[in-house]
Order: C-alpha cells, then sequence, then structure tokens
C-alpha cells in the first residue's frame, strides 16, 4: 500500500469561471491533473485538508494519491494560485507522476552539527546562498529535505555541491558547475577590526611619509 497523502477529488464538467467561483463558495479548490501524456483532468478538492498540507514543509515536493471517482493519481503540486488578498489557494495544477519516472524538484536544505563548527564557535556567520536545490529524483525516492553537515568547517570554507552526500539515484539537475550552497563567514566585528588595522595602517604610513618629507626639506635648508 503506498504512504502517499490520500486525496479525494471530484470531476467539474463545467471549467468556467462561474464554476470555479461555485466551487470555492462549497469549500473546494478547482484543480487540474496532468501530464504523462494522457488528458487532462478538472476537479476539485476540498481545501480544509488541502491547506492542512499547504501548511507542512515539502507540499512541492510530497508525492499524493488523488481518488478520481475510484481510481488513484500520483501527483506533485506543481503550482497554486492565491488570491492577492486573502492567500486562500485559488487553483492548484498537479502533475501526473508515472511509475519509475524522474522529476525535477527543489528540495530545502538543512544544516545540522553547528555546534561542531569551529568557525560558527568562534563568532563565525552561516551564509546560506541556496535554500532549495534543485534536484532530478526517482519519483519513489524524493527526499523531504537535504541535511548538510557543519562539522569542522572554519571562517572561509565553502560548502560546494559537490561536497554534499545526495540519496542513491538523486542529483543536481545543475551540471556545468561545482555551485555554492553557503559559506562560514567572518564575524562582522572581525571584518570591522580588519577595516580599523588598514585604516590605521594607513595613517601611519601617510604620518611616516609627512616625516620624511619633513626631514628631507630640513635637510636642503
Amino acid at each position: 500500500m503506498s504512504d502517499n497523502t490520500i486525496l479525494n477529488a471530484n470531476i467539474r464538467s463545467n471549467t468556467g469561471k462561474g464554476s470555479a467561483r461555485a466551487a470555492r463558495r462549497a469549500g473546494r479548490i478547482p484543480a487540474i491533473i496532468y501530464g504523462e501524456k494522457k488528458d487532462t483532468i478538472s476537479i476539485d478538492i476540498e481545501e480544509r485538508e488541502y491547506k492542512k498540507l499547504m501548511n507542512q514543509s515539502g507540499i512541492f515536493s510530497r508525492l499524493l494519491d488523488i481518488s478520481v471517482e475510484g481510481k488513484a493519481n500520483t501527483v506533485l503540486t506543481r503550482d497554486i494560485q492565491f488570491h492577492p488578498v486573502s492567500e486562500n489557494p485559488l487553483h492548484v495544477d498537479f502533475l501526473r507522476i508515472g511509475k519509475g519516472s524522474n522529476i525535477n524538484v527543489s528540495i530545502p536544505v538543512s544544516f545540522i552539527n553547528e555546534e561542531l563548527s569551529p568557525g560558527l564557535k568562534t563568532g563565525g556567520v552561516l551564509n546560506t546562498v541556496r535554500f532549495e536545490l534543485e534536484l532530478e529524483c526517482p519519483a519513489d525516492n524524493i527526499p523531504e529535505k537535504i541535511e548538510i553537515n557543519l562539522e569542522g568547517l572554519v571562517v572561509g570554507d565553502s560548502i560546494h555541491i559537490s561536497s554534499v552526500n545526495l540519496p542513491e539515484g538523486v542529483k543536481p539537475t545543475i551540471t556545468d558547475r561545482d555551485f555554492t550552497i553557503a559559506t562560514i563567514a567572518a564575524p562582522t566585528k572581525m571584518a570591522d577590526t580588519s577595516v580599523e588595522e588598514t585604516e590605521v595602517s594607513d595613517e601611519t604610513d601617510e604620518a611616516s611619509d609627512t616625516e620624511s618629507e619633513s626631514k628631507d626639506n630640513n635637510t636642503e635648508n
């Protein structure tokens, strides 16, 4: 039996704006199921049930089984349209997922062992460049998150995709470069101190130059 979340859907025979508004008034969300070279199905789903899923992390990487007239359709949420004021979902696009297929999804990153990073323990800052990774995953093995280990990292270290352990069968969609995910940056005070030291050094050099010029002038006189 599938571990996917199950949603029940009704077929929408009419697909105009009036039909969509009527569905929303009834507490349902208009939606479509498309892909896998099959006909697009216009449906509506219960708003309350789907909003519970939306409030959980990974809505765009979680497989769902939508039951339409007793037939299960394995899908991924591909797009959600929201009301500009209430931010309630107005329409959802679901992509069919065939057995054995691969799919490109955005997976959030999660950092672990921050307390074991010498750079962070001494005041360094974790600078996250990518909060999500665009990955190609088997449809039956989509990770909820990608954990990145910070153990042993010092100020100045960078984390690139090549250093991340990805699950079996999962690979980045960007293959032409070893892109950066995060860095351990110097603490602000350390950076300010470096600037101050540079300014003091410059002032000392200027004073030294002025003193030398004064001595040269006295010698000439």
